[in-house]
């Protein structure tokens, strides 16, 4: 694996009870790529994602970023690590406005500003500010200026979708990881989603789980294929949708574009 990796998964194995979830799993996210991790159901994707937010605690195998070995990582330090997630489920605040939504995501660079607040006392009206006029271009970016005021609850799935990612990206993250971001999206709004992971490509590295196979073969620089917690392919889309191992184990048929899109999650 190469040394200058941003995100290196090595020899990971998880087992709960008697049950292997993962065996011997390794892949890389360089900066500047999309990497694409698609399997049937019950493949083990989502169990690699917790391992690398600090979720679960691998039985062998390591997790290093940055060239930094995780060890004890949580959840609430990834932010602090420059990595984001976005969540299956949106995990939105509906007593809270969509740019108050956004403007959470950000909260982790400024942890004295939030126990100020949380201790009642003066907040800083700069940073304030500076968050919310960060939020402002990001709501631009993702097409949300115009529902910034509104409660996410009120909102198209695909729009609050967007949001959840507008929170994500706040944080600046080096590394995105992103849990089936098309889940309940239209042709239309895949689309959508697919030209601003492109966009994203030039600032940050994307692990992607998805089982949208158009999406993930149109967008994805390299795929990692997972069946019952073991990689049996790796490389290039081309590389992955000639592959008879995969093929079979994943499909059954062809990897082609929108046939697919209903075959595994």
């Amino acid at each position: 694996m190469a040394a200058d990796a941003r995100l290196v998964v090595s020899n990971v194995t998880v087992t709960f009870g008697g049950l292997t979830a993962l065996e011997d799993v390794s892949l890389t996210v360089e900066s500047g790529e999309i990497v694409g991790v698609i399997g049937p159901n019950g493949a083990g994707k989502t169990t690699l994602l917790n391992v690398i937010c600090g979720f679960v605690r691998p039985r062998a195998g390591s997790i290093t970023y940055r060239g930094r070995e995780l060890r004890r990582h949580r959840p609430h330090d990834l932010p602090g690590l420059g990595i984001s997630r976005t969540l299956q489920g949106l995990g939105l605040w509906r007593g809270l406005s969509v740019i108050e939504n956004v403007i959470a995501g950000g909260q982790a660079s400024v942890r004295a500003d939030l126990v100020s607040a949380l201790l009642g006392l003066p907040r800083s009206s700069g940073e304030e500010a500076r968050l919310r006029a960060q939020a402002r271009t990001l709501l631009a970016e993702l097409q949300l200026e115009s529902v910034a005021e509104r409660p996410p609850g009120v909102l198209p799935y695909a729009i609050q979708k967007r949001v959840a990612l507008g929170r994500a990206l706040m944080a600046e993250p080096s590394l995105l990881l992103l849990d089936e971001p098309a889940s309940g999206l239209s042709e239309h709004e895949m689309q959508d989603l697919r030209s601003l992971l492109l966009s994203l490509r030039s600032r940050m590295g994307v692990l992607l789980i998805e089982h949208h196979m158009d999406l993930v073969m149109s967008t994805c620089d390299r795929l990692v294929v997972l069946d019952f917690g073991r990689v049996i392919a790796s490389g290039t889309p081309d590389v992955i949708r000639a592959d008879p191992q995969v093929t079979t184990a994943y499909l059954g048929e062809a990897v082609t574009g929108s046939e697919a899109d209903d075959a595994g999650g």
